[in-house]
């Protein structure tokens, strides 16, 4: 069995954001510790053939929706965010320190389980 690539990595763990949760770029780029949050920009950018990555969660550090002109829209970014009740005004995430998921998330959960 292969390695997952870069882009299947930055995949799954843009799958495991939650709903109405944000992150950032330069968070699952440190996650993987792969690579910069550019190179994660440009793998979500590929993601748009129904694969289930909802790379509408994923944002710069500012909070703004600086990915949504890679939309099939140039709304289409937040009005999915919208959907999952996540607030944008002028391009940008409200109550972003709050929406904020960090991929670290995912450790702390599997160290949970494995003290279950």
């Amino acid at each position: 069995m292969s390695e997952p690539t870069y882009y299947e990595r930055v995949f799954e763990v843009t799958r495991q954001v939650p709903r109405g949760r944000i992150t950032t770029y330069g968070a699952i780029a440190d996650y993987l510790a792969l690579g910069s949050a550019r190179m994660v920009g440009w793998a979500l950018n590929k993601s748009f053939s129904g694969n289930g990555v909802p790379a509408h969660r994923v944002v710069n550090r500012k909070g703004e929706l600086s990915g949504r002109v890679h939309f099939p829209t140039p709304t289409m970014m937040e009005e999915l965010l919208e959907q999952e009740g996540v607030r944008i005004i002028d391009h940008k995430v409200q109550d972003f320190k709050e929406l904020l998921w960090h991929p670290t998330a995912l450790d702390e959960e599997r160290e949970g389980e494995m003290l279950i």
